[in-house]
């Protein structure tokens, strides 16, 4: 089967062969897709191996076999976004979380959506904090695991006063000494549910919250979390 014209974005690429690339792309359609660059890193491959980079919004044509395509075209959609020092290292996150979490030929039209939003507010916005748990909360509430924010595990509001600790199975609960979940502050939970920005202290509970959440549906760290160098309360990744 021929995909033609999908607009996607490259999420990692490592050479194979003598010749050709073996790429990972996000596509709005057909979620991650694995595909093979044959020849583009020849002299005069007739696929412009230079628009084959993260971060360049594109539009991929390829031929669907099995478990890797192969690339067919591709063109540039946009401008590149260009990002620099922590801002890149949180892109690289991004990428990587894609990878990890979303499924290969598992399409997420929402998910998707929000990684483009992602990237263009992390090149136009001053904290790359907030900017990652906005992308966070959406990316994964379309993967089918959403946060509870509004709610405790017992039913009961979320009250912004309240201390809580986190289980990604269970969800949120009174914070008690000893527990091996992450502690969050109720108002930092509201604040994400309603998409207001959250104080510093609260961006970061924020951050710890979903590594727990990630690690749990990984079994796992992310490569990236070694690379970040920020505050904790303004960390990129």
């Amino acid at each position: 089967m021929r995909i033609e014209q999908q607009p996607a974005y490259i999420l990692h690429a490592r050479p194979y062969r003598e010749t050709s690339l073996l790429i990972e792309t996000y596509t709005r359609d057909h979620g991650r897709v694995g595909l093979v660059a044959r020849g583009v890193r020849r002299e005069r491959s007739r696929l412009p191996r230079g628009v084959l980079q993260p971060l360049q919004p594109l539009l991929l044509d390829w031929i669907a076999r099995g478990e890797l395509g192969t690339l067919a075209g591709a063109e540039v959609a946009g401008a590149p976004i260009a990002l620099a020092g922590d801002d890149l290292l949180a892109a690289i996150y991004v990428n990587e979380l894609v990878l990890r979490l979303g499924g290969r030929n598992d399409p997420h039209v929402g998910a998707f959506a929000a990684y483009a939003l992602c990237l263009a507010r992390l090149a136009e916005e001053s904290s790359a904090a907030w900017t990652l748990r906005r992308f966070e909360r959406d990316f994964l509430a379309d993967l089918g695991y959403a946060l509870a924010l509004t709610y405790a595990a017992d039913g009961g509001p979320i009250e912004a006063d309240a201390d809580y600790a986190y289980d990604p199975d269970a969800g949120a609960f009174a914070w008690r000494t000893g527990t091996r979940w992450p502690q969050v502050r109720g108002a930092a939970l509201l604040a994400l549910a309603r998409d207001e920005r959250p104080t510093a202290d609260e961006l970061a509970q924020l951050r710890r919250l979903v590594r727990a959440v990630v690690r749990h549906l990984l079994g796992g760290d992310l490569n990236a979390w070694t690379m970040t160098v920020r505050p904790a309360a303004d960390r990129r990744d």
